[in-house]
């Protein structure tokens, strides 16, 4: 095939996807699994908010990823297990986790004293499906760990960035951006195929997204960063698979002290970038503390309390979380972000202490 071929064959691989994620969508909107009420909540606008986005990307990108032209057999199937893996483990981390305790630190603690968390589990899953789409590569036992790595550390940092509406999908394809600039020459194609579908199926949903009617959730981040590690491993050269693993380690680690939204708050070139295309952040009433309480318009707590800023992401009923999903007004000093792995860093309503991003359960 040739460049020309290759590149024609991706932009198909993009649509298909596409079409799949809407059609996934509207499907499981109309036949939710367990009922619509297991998948809705409600944020201060009273306006429904799904989590059924995170699925309906997970099942466009896997498919058609798994069906993807110009890709060899291999490369297509590492790609759909790290997929498909990734989805499951988050989705059952979203409905299921108590987020009682948050990041690599808080879920090894809790094994230490013999509890085993529902984000542990989806660590060590998605750990292990990140083995698995690596064994399914093949490459020497030094590109078993650094492909796993990419798929396990792709799906964890692209979880960190669901903190905002579209920025997660965003990242995904400035991601998608960088593997297509470090692959080689011959390299091209196959970085162009591996990422088509996960970009292609996110796009699709992003209105969804933007227009806070739907989320990705841990199930719809974690499938995209583990498709793009996938993607990656596929395409770079050694070298480049192993500064992009460095960078994604040095993320996750700084995510630990270091909050995402504060960096991108105050730069002012990111801070564009992170709105475009949001609603308008409606203003605050007052309020003891406002200003430091202050947050984007439309976030209400997980126990039905409603706080000023935007909800978007599923955390499954869980626990709260400082108030990282809250973005400040002028003049407030930015809130922290949460855990190392992207669940409830949503803001936190100081009356309830429960959780804002993910919102409360629709009666």
């Amino acid at each position: 095939m040739g460049r020309r071929g290759s590149f024609i064959a991706a932009g198909a691989t993009t649509a298909t996807a596409a079409g799949l994620a809407r059609i996934a969508y509207a499907k499981l909107r109309q036949r939710p699994p367990g009922g619509m009420q297991n998948w809705t909540r409600t944020n201060h606008r009273g306006e429904p908010v799904t989590l059924l986005e995170g699925p309906a990307v997970a099942i466009g990108a896997t498919v058609a990823a798994s069906l993807a032209p110009g890709l060899p057999a291999r490369s297509r199937a590492a790609i759909a297990v790290a997929g498909a893996g990734a989805a499951a483990f988050g989705g059952y981390d979203d409905l299921a986790g108590s987020g009682d305790r948050r990041g690599f630190r808080g879920h090894i603690g809790a094994l230490a004293r013999g509890e085993v968390t529902t984000g542990a589990v989806k660590l060590g899953g998605i750990g292990a499906t990140g083995l698995a789409a690596s064994a399914i590569s093949g490459g020497s036992a030094a590109d078993l760990v650094i492909n796993a790595g990419l798929v396990a550390g792709g799906a964890n940092l692209l979880n960190l960035f669901d903190l905002r509406p579209g920025r997660a999908i965003k990242v995904a394809v400035g991601s998608a951006v960088l593997i297509n600039a470090l692959a080689p020459s011959d390299g091209r194609g196959a970085a162009a195929h591996g990422t088509a579908a996960p970009v292609g199926a996110a796009l699709a949903l992003l209105p969804e997204d933007l227009g806070e009617r739907a989320m990705l959730g841990d199930a719809g981040a974690n499938a995209l960063g583990a498709m793009l590690g996938a993607a990656a491993a596929g395409s770079l050269s050694r070298p480049a698979r192993v500064t992009l693993l460095a960078g994604i380690t040095a993320l996750t680690a700084a995510s630990e002290v270091v909050s995402f939204t504060k960096v991108i708050a105050r730069t002012p070139a990111l801070n564009w970038l992170d709105m475009l295309g949001r609603r308008p952040v409606a203003p605050v009433s007052a309020q003891p503390g406002a200003d430091e309480e202050a947050g984007e318009a439309g976030t209400t707590t997980r126990s039905g309390a409603v706080f000023p800023g935007r909800a978007q992401h599923f955390s499954g009923g869980k626990p709260p979380d400082p108030m990282a999903q809250n973005p400040p007004m002028p003049g407030s000093a930015p809130p922290a972000d949460g855990g190392a792995h992207g669940q409830d860093r949503h803001g936190v309503d100081p009356a309830t202490t429960t959780s804002a991003r993910a919102v409360t359960p629709a009666p």
